[in-house]
């Protein structure tokens, strides 16, 4: 995020530089991956200074929650702003910033069936800030941090509508990427119940279970992730490094050895403000029947 109001100074204060504001960075979990961010950004700098945008900006509106919420296009974009580097004269490299994608983006499962791949990645989600509560140290604002999201990615399949994924019993929007045989979604589900939380009454979704239906035959995959451990027990405490983060992950993620032999298919839901996003939160028949919000600039 770029605080453009303090590039430039009022007029008449004799000089010509302003004030630049990056903001919604966090701390790099090694001196290495800050160094390439630091690098990004002087690189930036120098591009936009030497050459200004002056083309028209797009307006996203609700792509911004749905699709760019997802690693697949959160990485083609990312990838759009290294070759533009590239062209401006920075030899930056995609490989440089894969730790930064494997931590923001951390992988939670594979499924394979019949050559086909069903990967469930961590995505972005936006918590929201709540209102204002009155505590014995004076007054905070709690998150809402029990909402998250997932990609669900099938590659490998024939482009013809053969296989269908549901989650929990309900279709998962895929939607095709640049690449032939390969579609992704996202997920967004109430991963834990909290005291203060916005939609109280919406129940936690997790487990979420995943079914990769065949709608020629009556074969599938199922695989479940749970949003704590298995057995209902709390973790300790955090992770002692990513080794033990991954192998928790690991735990979480199961694979049925014997999927049913036949599933019901789920009907298709369509939602016109977001979608490449399963809203777990809506019911099924009120996602098929999506509002048109009104956008507020």
């Amino acid at each position: 995020e770029f605080c453009i109001d303090k590039l430039f100074p009022p007029v008449g204060q004799g000089s010509r530089l302003g004030l630049l504001e990056l903001r919604a960075f966090e701390m790099a979990p090694h001196y290495r991956m800050g160094l390439a961010e630091m690098l990004l950004v002087r690189a930036l700098v120098s591009t936009f200074w030497k050459q200004p945008f002056t083309a028209d900006l797009i307006r996203w509106g609700p792509a911004l929650h749905d699709r760019f919420m997802l690693p697949h296009f959160v990485q083609d974009d990312f990838t759009a702003v290294l070759g533009h580097l590239r062209r401006a004269g920075f030899a930056f490299e995609d490989a440089w910033f894969a730790p930064h994608r494997a931590f923001r983006f951390p992988r939670i499962g594979l499924l394979r069936v019949g050559g086909m791949e069903l990967e469930l990645r961590q995505a972005l989600e936006p918590w929201n800030v709540l209102a204002e509560e009155a505590t014995s140290g004076g007054t905070g604002r709690s998150v809402d941090s029990s909402l998250e999201r997932m990609q669900v990615r099938l590659s490998g399949f024939d482009p013809g509508q053969r296989y269908v994924v549901s989650c929990n019993g309900r279709r998962v929007p895929l939607h095709p990427t640049a690449e032939p045989g390969e579609s992704v979604a996202g997920i967004r589900y109430r991963a834990r119940k909290l005291s203060a939380a916005l939609h109280p009454t919406i129940p936690v979704h997790t487990p979420l279970v995943f079914d990769l239906i065949d709608t020629w035959g009556t074969r599938s995959g199922r695989c479940t992730y749970h949003a704590a451990p298995p057995d209902g027990s709390v973790y300790p405490g955090r992770p002692a490094d990513a080794a033990e983060a991954q192998a928790r992950r690991l735990q979480r993620f199961v694979i049925d050895p014997h999927p049913p032999a036949s599933l019901p298919l789920p009907p298709p839901e369509q939602n016109p403000l977001y979608p490449m996003t399963l809203d777990l939160r809506w019911p099924a028949h009120d996602a098929r029947v999506a509002p048109q919000a009104t956008l507020k600039p």
